[in-house]
């Protein structure tokens, strides 16, 4: 029996197991033959499917594609070795998918700040742009992820934000004429983060104005700095390039938490997106249960036409 099938058996027989009711009902429903891709382009990460699909990150691509995925997200795509990475990028053009964000290698954190306008840090950030250009080569993605570090609490923000958007103009020169997006991720993990909203980050891609700085629209992020997703999701529509996912409180699964994701999803879809939604959170629960969960879960956010 080839390993596509047997992992197709085993996840209909563990549905039928672990699961019960409607779960049950979605989980299973979404394995039959008409597990036809979704309305939109959800992209799991390495882990996700890892019970089911065991280990290797080609089987769990594999695994996404039988299920109905179209994409992937590999924040870590940087640090794989070369090898993996052309292993990765011919997988994924042969099944037809598409490589979602990686982060851009020391784009910017605690310790490397765009804020603070010191030439050492610029100098890492443009190291990163170029590399990326070699990833996004083996890979097929067009989008790398920019965080731009903390607050240099030193200089007025005004400074700091020009400090930003000059930095972003040098790396969107490095990739603009290959094509390649970086998209701004405004954080929620700590107060020291120096994006912090979508309205912030429109006004630096404004500012930088280039196809190639744009913003990451991170929902679970977002729910949390701000609220009113949908309205600002309508105020940065023109600046935002990518989308990713992330019930809160938790950051697990759609169906987990206070967003009511098949709205979301609906409002989104009609504006016209059919890029990738990164699926960048964990799982309610452990182990292939929770994977057929975090599968209906997303069956049933999804069904948002009609």
């Amino acid at each position: 029996m080839k390993r596509s099938q047997f992992i197709r058996n085993s996840l209909l027989a563990t549905g039928a197991v672990v699961t019960g009711g409607t779960l049950a009902a979605n989980a299973e429903g979404s394995q039959k033959p008409e597990n036809k891709p979704f309305n939109l382009n959800y992209g799991p990460h390495q882990g996700q499917f890892e019970n089911h699909a065991g280990k290797n990150i080609l089987d769990q691509i594999q695994f996404a594609y039988d299920q109905g995925f179209r994409s992937i997200e590999d924040n870590g795509f940087s640090r794989r070795p070369i090898d993996e990475q052309e292993k990765i990028g011919s997988l994924l053009a042969k099944l037809g998918m598409t490589m979602g964000v990686f982060v851009l290698d020391k784009g910017g954190n605690g310790a490397n700040t765009l804020a603070a306008g010191k030439p050492e840090h610029v100098d890492i950030f443009l190291k990163g742009c170029r590399q990326a250009v070699e990833l996004a080569k083996r890979s097929g993605g067009k989008f790398t992820t920019v965080v731009p570090g903390d607050f240099a609490r030193n200089l007025p923000l005004d400074i700091q934000t020009a400090h930003v958007i000059e930095a972003l103009r040098r790396g969107a020169e490095i990739l603009e004429p290959h094509g390649i997006t970086m998209v701004l991720e405004p954080l929620s993990d700590t107060p020291d983060l120096f994006l912090r909203t979508s309205t912030q980050t429109y006004l630096i891609c404004k500012g930088v104005d280039s196809p190639s700085c744009k913003i990451l629209y991170d929902v679970y992020h977002m729910q949390r700095n701000e609220g009113d997703i949908i309205a600002n999701i309508d105020r940065c529509w023109d600046e935002i390039a990518y989308f990713q996912v992330g019930d809160n409180p938790g950051r697990r699964e759609p169906t987990t938490g206070e967003i009511n994701y098949k709205n979301v999803f609906r409002h989104i879809y009609n504006k016209g997106y059919r890029g990738v939604m990164g699926m960048e959170h964990g799982k309610s629960t452990p182990g292939k249960e929770g994977e057929l969960r975090l599968l209906a879960a997303y069956r049933e956010v999804d069904n948002f036409l009609g």
